[in-house]
């Protein structure tokens, strides 16, 4: 046993393996740093590699920021403890129907993807193998989970799949892609150099978003929705979170070191925000907040944005809002100052893809954010 962290120790006796490992929470190694005072931010993105294989996961042409230039990003890439494809994806999912679904309570959460070919996906099940390389609506897509974070978001993946690489940067999922071996870092889905491959880093992944909520508030939006099956052709306890049952939800630590951490200490770590980032920047909008008072009016960098509470998922929506239109929340939809009414999701704005991440992971990749507390 060595002294250094480990996620191990909160994946003993899970399945049919024994991992060894400290089981100490520590989050020492930090750069302690108050908000906006980072200034090597470096912007990633744009036009497509001319020389990405066709089998390459899609690259988009959107604009992302990294809180560090890449190749300082990847060496903040630390040993999670299980090795690579240690925690295995989802490779061939099976689904089942909500009458099919046991042991799964109206309160448990899952992660959901919504469209003409609605999904859940019980969190308990992704908590053993944060990605499932699945199709939606005939995309072949991946839709993946990082427990130390909170983050659930999903990529188009080509004609490759995503499996977990075992390397953690600000305590978040490191994906690789299993046509190149490139390093994806969850959060910031962007490419970086690793030494897996001879590729440069600096692409981003088109994402989509997945939505948190609870099983009985999705079944009652979705009531045809599929559901991901305990069958995963892989030996777990879907009934034990390992993560849960050792405190680290509750826990002001995290496991590892991030690059950032916040020096005012304004929120616990493990916080709900709702996180949204353009090529301006980033901001974060409390749960909580957002759930009290339905609308809140910010901006990411000079553009104005606006982010709206959706009471039947219990989730939120970042919109832009460049000419400032007055919204009001009344009662499940939300209203204009013309009096026009629409749902949270369909409000007639750029929607920009979100999603939620507890406090010290949005702060440890954009430092920088707008904080509406």
């Amino acid at each position: 046993m060595t002294d250094r962290p480990s996620r191990r120790s909160f994946l003993v006796t899970v399945g049919a393996v024994t991992l060894a490992g400290c089981s100490s929470l520590v989050g020492g190694g930090s750069e302690s740093v108050s908000r906006g005072e980072v200034s090597n931010v470096t912007v990633v993105g744009g036009e497509k590699p001319s020389n990405e294989p066709a089998n390459a996961p899609p690259v988009s042409d959107r604009t992302l920021p990294v809180p560090v230039p890449l190749e300082e990003l990847q060496s903040h890439a630390q040993d999670g403890g299980p090795p690579k494809d240690g925690i295995p994806s989802i490779d061939e999912p099976k689904f089942v129907s909500p009458g099919e679904v046991s042991g799964l309570a109206d309160g448990s959460t899952v992660l959901a993807v919504t469209g003409p070919e609605p999904k859940a996906y019980p969190r308990r099940i992704l908590v053993h193998h944060e990605i499932v390389n699945d199709e939606i609506d005939g995309t072949p897509v991946s839709v993946t989970y990082c427990p130390l974070t909170g983050t659930a978001q999903g990529f188009d993946r080509g004609e490759t799949e995503f499996g977990v690489s075992g390397q953690l940067i600000n305590n978040n999922l490191v994906m690789y892609d299993r046509e190149l071996e490139r390093w994806w870092p969850q959060i910031p889905a962007v490419s970086i150099p690793g030494p897996w491959h001879d590729t440069a880093g600096g692409v981003t992944l088109r994402e989509f978003e997945v939505v948190r909520t609870t099983w009985g508030q999705w079944r009652s939006a979705y009531p045809e929705t599929a559901v991901l099956s305990t069958d995963t052709g892989s030996a777990r306890n879907y009934n034990r979170d390992p993560y849960g049952s050792r405190g680290y939800y509750e826990s002001d630590e995290t496991i590892f070191p991030n690059i950032y951490t916040d020096a005012e200490d304004q929120f616990h770590a493990k916080e709900w925000f709702y996180g949204a980032r353009t090529a301006e920047g980033a901001a974060a909008f409390r749960r909580q907040r957002l759930h009290d008072e339905g609308v809140v009016r910010g901006s990411i960098g000079d553009r104005p944005v606006v982010a709206v509470h959706d009471p039947e998922l219990d989730t939120a929506y970042v919109y832009r809002n460049p000419g400032e239109v007055s919204l009001d929340h009344e009662g499940d939809g939300v209203v204009t100052g013309d009096g026009e009414r629409f749902a949270p999701d369909e409000l007639p704005l750029d929607r920009i893809i979100s999603f939620d991440a507890y406090w010290f992971a949005w702060f440890a990749y954009y430092p920088n954010t707008e904080v509406y507390a």
